[in-house]
């Protein structure tokens, strides 16, 4: 019972900061920088959806809330954009993040496990903690063989994920293209994986922040392989450069009493997404069609640039690469390594991050600077790795 002066015990699971022991060496950092450790984005939304171009002469109320359910404007903007989707299996959240933690506050009783396809986003471990959830990672990513023909993936990854399950585990997270490793799951992959959700009743939390950048194979929904039991996250902080807005969506399953139940949550928590975030979504998903494709080319271009230098296959899709250090470590271990980095100006994002199983990892962002700046990052890495 945390009492005065004693907190949640779920806390003690969660850190405030993925750089909380290096935070300040980073913070004295003096000349040129090369932050490769956010996913961010050196270039800005295209003219007419940039915050500054929405404006109170257009929008009378744009310091009002916005509905929580979502703008019109952007609601709109969205059912043009992916054609078939209800109105009322839509909610406009504070980015994915938002999205999620609502989702799974909603679905999550305590004591619930989810599985955690990993290597992973950082920050789902915690988000399922919070919810007072318990995450399970499952090694999924850097396991997929692509020698198997089509139905032989779809088996292996049905019997990966089933072998996973325990009559506690009531969802599973998924996020392709992926970060941290930067694959593009296959629709066999994403087959077999809806056939073992199928089998155990599970949820699906697909992570589709990436869905504009699969460069090897094309990007397959899945709320459309598995629409009854999918929850679908969308945001405009990666395809169209809006990290800073605090603006996405979900999609849920077919059936709408799904969303309106984690509508419950996202009002009680942030209410609802910044009107200005939102005028400018729906703006970018109306005309920025020849931005998003010049984005993604020189996305893909920047990867293939980073993955070359540091003699690793290009990117499949994202905006990281995700390299094995093991045999460049000494007795400090990872923090070490990233400490040998930042003393050259150097950040990196360690891998343990996204899965206690890669804790001699490092995960690289070609995106959050500009190309040129990412390149001189590469450079040190590359001199690191003897490459």
């Amino acid at each position: 019972m945390p009492r005065h002066p004693h907190v949640a015990p779920a806390l003690d699971h969660l850190t405030g900061s993925l750089f909380s022991k290096l935070a300040a060496r980073i913070a004295a950092l003096q000349g040129e920088v090369f932050p490769l450790h956010v996913g961010d984005s050196w270039l800005i939304p295209p003219p007419g959806a940039r915050t500054e171009d929405v404006r109170h002469a257009d929008h009378p109320r744009l310091n009002c809330y916005a509905r929580p359910h979502g703008h019109p404007a952007l609601l709109d903007a969205i059912q043009a954009f992916y054609p078939g989707v209800a109105r009322d299996r839509l909610l406009v959240t504070t980015g994915a993040t938002g999205a999620l933690d609502a989702i799974s506050s909603a679905l999550l009783a305590p004591g619930d496990e989810v599985l955690i396809c990993a290597p992973f986003w950082p920050l789902i471990r915690g988000i399922v903690v919070e919810s007072r959830g318990v995450p399970r990672e499952l090694d999924l990513y850097l396991a997929l063989d692509r020698t198997l023909d089509a139905a032989d993936a779809r088996a292996a990854v049905r019997d990966r994920v089933a072998a996973a399950v325990t009559e506690r585990t009531v969802a599973i997270y998924v996020n392709t293209p992926n970060d941290p490793t930067g694959l593009v799951m296959t629709r066999p992959e994403l087959e077999g994986l809806v056939d073992a959700a199928r089998a155990h009743d599970l949820w699906i939390w697909s992570d589709a922040v990436y869905e504009h950048h699969a460069y090897a194979r094309p990007d397959h929904p899945l709320r459309g392989l598995a629409p009854e039991r999918t929850f679908e996250v969308h945001s405009f902080s990666k395809g169209w450069a809006m990290a800073g807005n605090r603006c996405g969506f979900v999609i849920g399953p077919d059936d709408p009493r799904h969303t309106a139940e984690v509508r419950k949550i996202s009002t009680h928590t942030f209410y609802s997404a910044p009107t200005v975030s939102q005028l400018a979504g729906a703006e970018v998903l109306r005309s920025g069609a020849d931005w998003l494709q010049a984005s993604r080319d020189a996305y893909s271009a920047a990867g293939e640039r980073a993955a070359e230098r540091l003699g690793v296959p290009a990117p499949e899709g994202g905006t990281f690469l995700f390299l094995d250090v093991a045999e460049h470590l000494d007795a400090r271990g990872l923090e070490g390594f990233l400490i040998d980095c930042i003393d050259r100006n150097l950040v990196l994002a360690p891998g343990s991050s996204c899965g206690t199983a890669y804790d001699t990892h490092v995960r690289v962002c070609f995106t959050s600077a500009r190309p040129d700046v990412v390149l001189r990052g590469v450079e040190v890495l590359a001199q690191l790795l003897g490459r």
